[in-house]
């Protein structure tokens, strides 16, 4: 059988996670989260029962993008893989001072992402990318001070998982927000644990100001540097963004801290972590 122009097309299971405030770190310090960061995502895969080994993984330094084989589960990436990374990151900050402390970004997308010579092409890389650095998922670990990790789901992983009710999470534990970065514009669900994350303030405080300022990033908003592609057309929507969902509802009460111990579619742009 023969195969399109742009190679065989596949919808892969895509993991994205970046680490805050490591391009204002010390030597030392960018070393410590080198260090930290790999040994935390193989635990949290080998409590989820997935092989981390198997992943198509794209590192730099203070990230990772990865392409999971095509027959992983979705439920224990999305559940039990981040609970767990949640607890490493509190067990590895507890007794820490703040500046020391390791809090991360992560998103979960399913979607077109086919193989290349490179990499991988799709609009599935972009659409993590952005989302990955989006000013909602930043604002979200910025304002949830005692938290150490925020988590945004696709529309695809939120509407056809979460709720679905295939995992423990209520639907409304995530809040919907609009992602708009640089061509790319969708929405995302958002999850902070132990946080009620739609107590949250997430508006721009300054909307003049870059919204990557006090951030601590090494990624610069504005720019194409960081993770994804240098450029790519418009991806439109993301993949079943609008279908139906669960509303999330708005709850109240203060975010509450769980001591744990223990590219494209136009053009063959290849998705690539640069830093």
């Amino acid at each position: 059988m023969s195969v399109g122009a742009m190679g065989t097309f596949g919808r892969r299971l895509l993991l994205a996670v970046d680490a805050r405030g490591y391009g204002s770190a010390d030597t030392a310090r960018q070393r410590d989260i080198q260090t930290v960061l790999p040994r935390l995502l193989s635990e949290s895969a080998d409590a989820a029962g997935l092989d981390r080994a198997s992943w198509v993984r794209q590192s730099a330094g203070d990230s990772e993008f990865a392409v999971l084989p095509a027959d992983s589960d979705e439920q224990a990436l999305v559940e039990t893989f981040m609970r767990r990374l949640d607890a490493g990151l509190r067990a590895h900050n507890r007794d820490r001072v703040p500046a020391a402390q390791l809090a991360l970004r992560a998103v979960v997308h399913f979607g077109p992402a086919s193989e290349a010579p490179n990499g991988f092409v799709g609009p599935g890389p972009v659409e993590v990318s952005r989302v990955l650095e989006s000013d909602p998922l930043r604002r979200a670990l910025a304002a949830a001070p005692d938290a150490a990790l925020a988590v945004a789901l696709t529309a695809p992983v939120f509407t056809e998982l979460v709720a679905q009710r295939y995992t423990n999470f209520r639907p409304e534990e995530f809040r919907e927000v609009v992602v708009e970065k640089k061509e790319y514009r969708g929405r995302a669900w958002l999850w902070v644990p132990g946080c009620d994350v739609h107590t949250l303030d997430l508006d721009d405080p300054d909307p003049d100001s870059d919204s990557d300022s006090g951030s601590g990033s090494s990624s610069n908003s504005g720019s194409d540097s960081g993770p994804g592609p240098a450029s790519a057309s418009d991806p439109g929507s993301p993949s079943g963004s609008d279908s139906g969902s669960a509303p999330a509802a708005s709850g109240g009460g203060d975010c509450a801290t769980n001591n744990l111990y223990g590219t494209v579619i136009n053009g063959n742009v290849v998705f690539g972590i640069s830093k």
